[in-house]
């Protein structure tokens, strides 16, 4: 009897995987990091969309990007700081489906401090317990 139960169990994990799996892929967050460009540095920002021909927002601003669909775009940090509000730590990122006309947004998380104000820390002291 209990190994029906265990054998139940495994085909209802395998059926339930089956059907997350491919959505949990689909829904990947886009990633962030601080590159040089010119004069000065850029936030750029990759991820990936469903339709290469898909519009590509950051915090409501279309925005051109290279590639298909694995896009990625560079921005000056003065223009990221422009379009978020003070002290960010996320931009928004909408992607907006030609086809349907629907628009599905994630939040892509800054690197740390990037938008932040930088205190100087004069003392750290750790304890044990």
């Amino acid at each position: 009897m209990p190994r029906r139960r265990f054998t139940a169990l495994a085909l209802g994990f395998a059926a339930f995987s089956a059907g997350v799996a491919p959505n949990a892929m689909a829904a990947s967050k886009p990633e962030t990091r601080l590159v040089s460009c010119g004069a000065g540095n850029c936030l750029l920002i990759s991820g990936h969309r469903d339709h290469a021909a898909s519009e590509v927002r950051i915090n409501g601003h279309a925005v051109p990007v290279e590639g298909g669909k694995g896009w990625k775009v560079r921005l000056p940090v003065d223009t990221v700081r422009a379009w978020s509000a003070p002290l960010a730590r996320a931009v928004d990122i909408a992607l907006l489906d030609p086809e349907t006309g629907t628009q599905a947004t994630v939040q892509a998380r800054l690197p740390i401090g990037l938008l932040g104000h930088v205190t100087d820390l004069a003392m750290l002291e750790i304890r044990s317990p």
